[in-house]
Order: structure tokens, then sequence, then C-alpha cells
């Protein structure tokens, strides 16, 4: 066998076990999202007798759809995670490009290096950290829990430092300083330039931060279960909750509630995943 056969082989060897291991890391990650899908139209009786099969023994039921709606109070819990999450996306966004924008452009400016160090210092310390003093002082002194606008505006606080290093790296290696030089000589200010000529430009980094934002604050149970007490405001991770007793849980009712949950996420990813990768690399500063 010569040098370049083996070396063929080998090659082939290494893409097969590459494979091997993404198609097991994908049932892994798959499987859980595939048990809901299957038990979610089986009687109670049929999910704890055979959850693995694909028709229960009682056939294919709609019943769980309505009922969990309806226990959930699924349009309520809907709104409310649908304010808070796109309120807290589209702010995190315009927030962190602006505050990005103005670091890049400054980078001569300390005091700019030494915010963007602080944010990123922020980022490795765990929110299990704060949630105690966060809950005693805006609970306990301020008394501004149980607001839609408090848990927006603490998922902004929490999200902004990453998106700000991700939109950092876009424009510092993808925009270049003649555009905007252009602009200015147009007449443009510096509110026009950033809002006329970058931000447009940094559609694919707008929809990463984007969705990894909104996924977050949609699937969310910690942060809203110590801002949110009331019922009326409650998001449906928190909603979810109705479905288990203390002696007994509808698991029909908790897998409709899940799907539920995971539907409007997924067709947003569906939309915007062909982003994903585009902003990622190009918030990859360059050498």
């Amino acid at each position: 066998m010569t040098e370049n056969e083996r070396a063929a082989r080998q090659k082939k060897i290494s893409h097969a076990i590459m494979w091997i291991v993404l198609l097991v890391l994908f049932i892994c990650f798959i499987f859980p999202f595939f048990m809901v899908v299957i038990n979610v139209f089986k009687t109670k009786g049929d999910i704890v007798k055979n959850p693995l099969s694909l028709v229960g023994a009682h056939g294919f039921t709609l019943a769980n759809f309505p009922e969990a709606m309806k226990k959930m109070k699924f349009w309520t819990v809907f709104g409310n995670s649908l304010i808070i999450t796109c309120c807290a996306t589209v702010l995190t966004i315009l927030v962190s490009s602006m505050a990005s924008f103005v670091i890049v452009r400054n980078g001569n400016w300390k005091f700019c290096t030494f915010i963007f160090s602080l944010m990123i210092a922020s980022m490795v310390i765990p929110f299990q950290v704060l949630m105690v003093p966060l809950v005693s002082v805006y609970g306990g002194i301020l008394n501004v829990l149980n607001h839609r606008l408090t848990l927006i505006l603490m998922h902004v606080g929490f999200s902004v430092s990453m998106a700000v290093f991700m939109f950092h790296g876009a424009i510092k290696t993808n925009i270049p300083v003649a555009l905007e030089e252009a602009a200015t000589i147009d007449g443009c200010t510096r509110w026009q330039t950033w809002w006329k000529v970058v931000f447009p430009l940094l559609k694919p980094t707008i929809a990463t931060v984007g969705i990894i934002n909104a996924m977050a604050y949609w699937n969310d149970y910690l942060l809203p279960s110590l801002v949110l007490t009331k019922k009326n405001l409650y998001t449906i991770p928190i909603a979810t909750q109705a479905f288990y007793g203390t002696y007994s849980t509808d698991i029909g009712l908790v897998m409709a509630a899940l799907l539920l949950a995971m539907l409007p996420i997924l067709i947003l990813y569906v939309f915007l995943q062909r982003y994903i990768v585009e902003g990622v690399a190009s918030g990859a500063v360059k050498g």
C-alpha cells in the first residue's frame, strides 16, 4: 500500500468516525424532543404504560392541547412571554450595537477600553451569585418586582455584555471607517451614520444576537420566577408548573404545554438559522 493510499484510507476512517460521533450526538439532542412529540398525542395511561410507542393503545388524541391551554391560561402567559421576549431582545440589540460602535470608534480612549474590559469580565459571573441580593434590593428596598418592565431591564442587563462582545468584533472586522467618513462628508450626523450606514451592515450579527437572546428569554425560568410572583404576569415556563402536582402529574398535559412553549421559538429559529453561522463568523476578530 502506497503512502497516498494509506493517507486516503486514514482520511476515510476519520470521516466515518466523525459522522458516527455526530450521529450519536444528534440522536442524544433530538431524543427528548422526539419523546415530547410522540407522547403529546397519547392519553396519560398510554404514556405511562409505553412511552416509546408511536401510537398509544387508545389511539391518536388531541385532547391534551385544549386542556393544557385552559389550565395554564395559555393566551395570557403567551402574551406575557411575547412582550417580555420581544422588548428585551430589541433593547439588547439596540443598546449593545450602539455601545459597541462607540467603543470601537473610540478605541484610543481609555475609558472605552475600561468599560469593554469590565463587560467581558462580567460575563464570567454566574447569575446564581447575584440572585439573592438582586431580589433583596429590587424587592425589599425598591419594591419594583412584579412588573414586566423590571424583568425586561434585568434581561437586558444580563445579556448586554455578550451582545457587545459580538457586535464589537463584527464592527471592528467588517465595517470600514471609510464608509463612516463618506457618510460624514455627505452630511450625516453621528446618529445617522450609525442608523443608516453601520446598523444595516450588521444584519447577520443582529440575527445571531436576536435568536440567542430570544431563546434565552423565552425559555428562562429562574429569573422570571424570582421577579414575577403574580399569576397574571406568569411567563410560559412558570405556567407549566401548574401541571406538576404534589402527588400526581398529568404527563400528557405537561407534554402539550412543553410543545406549545417550544413552537414559537422553533419557528423563529427556522427563519433566522441561515444568519447564525454567518453572524458568529463575522464577530470573530481577525489578527
